[in-house]
């Protein structure tokens, strides 16, 4: 039989099954919705809380004011200035402007940062559980995804010596994401220092996500882009879609050593050549000044997650800790016997929950599942009663 060559390039059959098969539980949840369903989501990290309104004003202003034309690859001046102001102050060192790359949103700028460090034949170290999409990314990039194991019972904290032990002379980049989604763990500055020697050690380039770092309960943030030994090899990727409740802006930045920067400009230009100016006038606003929104809205995440954790308390089928950061809670359900992947099926079928199975976060996840911080608290105390009367009650019948 004639072997006939494949009408598309291989980059679709590496991507398969990374992507929507991940959120089978949620859009399951939506399509019950859509018919009429009454069901309680915390599978989303879509905040539920309004953003700014001098942002949203900006945004306004400046599309009336015919800010609506084609904007420099890079990004806008005022983009640039103001995400360089913000690390500047955020680090305590000069970041400038032509160290940032404006991308549309976190997702791009890791795709961005991706297809410009790393192809076929290198490899990607990534702490397991990680965000869902990570293995896409990876994969669309041509490289090996390498997932580096961390433990429940360490509050998921990836350490220097369980990524030493993952690298091979294919390691290229280790992609790390503080605060983390799912698990809630925020690297401390000894943990980054110690992570960052064993990158020095082997040429690793260090990416780190970090959109939830303005979201964090009372574990402090650390970059490695702030570390001063560190800043030459990370990459640091964010954007205004969690801090400031905006993820339909799509509006986020690269930080990078200043050498960095023209490549990176050049891949993002093959893939999205400019935004739109009103959304970057917007994001200027959104970081140059204090809005007390933004305030709100971390105050309310860590109440509701105060509320939430304690619905779990004293609970051996559903146990959950206090996260450090983020806008998720890992439950673990390891003493029903049922992996995440079966339990959130139980749960949207018998309860009508929706949560997000950890297995969809990778093996690190599994036992678990990951809960959203995006109602208020007392519908999250009211769902995670009924969460854990649903492990219990498995349990039980063991």
């Amino acid at each position: 039989m004639k072997n006939t060559p494949s009408r598309f390039a291989p980059i679709s059959d590496r991507l398969s099954g990374l992507g929507a098969a991940k959120w089978a539980v949620h859009v399951e949840g939506l399509d019950r919705a859509a018919a009429g369903k009454k069901v309680t989501f915390l599978s989303i990290g879509e905040p539920d809380l309004p953003p700014p309104a001098s942002v949203l004003d900006q945004a306004v202003a400046s599309m009336r004011g015919g800010r609506l034309k084609y904007a420099a690859g890079q990004g806008e001046q005022v983009a640039l200035d103001a995400i360089a102001a913000h690390l500047s102050r955020r680090s305590g060192q000069e970041v400038s402007p032509d160290q940032i790359v404006y991308t549309a949103g976190t997702q791009n700028g890791l795709c961005t940062v991706l297809m410009t460090l790393v192809q076929s034949g290198d490899e990607v170290l990534v702490p397991d559980p990680y965000y869902a999409t990570y293995e896409g990314l990876v994969a669309a990039s041509g490289a090996t995804f390498v997932p580096v194991p961390t433990l429940p019972e360490d509050g998921f904290h990836v350490t220097a010596k369980q990524i030493e032990a993952a690298i091979t002379p294919r390691s290229r980049v280790l992609l790390l994401n503080t605060p983390s989604n799912p698990t809630g763990a925020v690297l401390s500055q000894n943990e980054i220092d110690e992570i960052g020697e064993v990158c020095e050690r082997h040429d690793l380039w260090i990416v780190v996500d970090e959109v939830y770092a303005d979201l964090t309960y009372g574990a402090p943030f650390c970059s490695p882009f702030d570390r001063p030994h560190l800043r030459h090899r990370t990459l640091a990727v964010s954007s205004i879609s969690k801090s400031h409740a905006l993820p339909g802006f799509r509006a986020g930045w690269i930080a990078s050593q200043l050498e960095v920067t023209p490549r990176l400009v050049l891949v993002a230009e093959a893939m999205l050549f400019g935004s739109q100016p009103f959304i970057e006038d917007a994001l200027a606003v959104a970081l140059s000044q204090r809005h007390p929104e933004v305030e709100r809205l971390s105050s309310a995440f860590r109440d509701r997650a105060h509320h939430l954790v304690s619905a779990f308390e004293g609970s051996s089928a559903a146990k959950a800790r206090m996260p450090e950061g983020g806008m998720f809670i890992m439950v673990d359900i390891r003493e029903t016997g049922m992996s995440g992947e079966e339990f959130a099926w139980k749960l949207i079928n018998e309860h009508d929950i929706v949560v997000m199975p950890g297995e969809s976060f990778g093996k690190g996840g599994a036992g678990h599942i990951r809960l959203a911080l995006t109602n208020d608290a007392a519908v999250l105390r009211e769902a995670g009663s009924r969460i854990r009367a649903a492990a219990e009650a498995v349990s039980a019948s063991r």
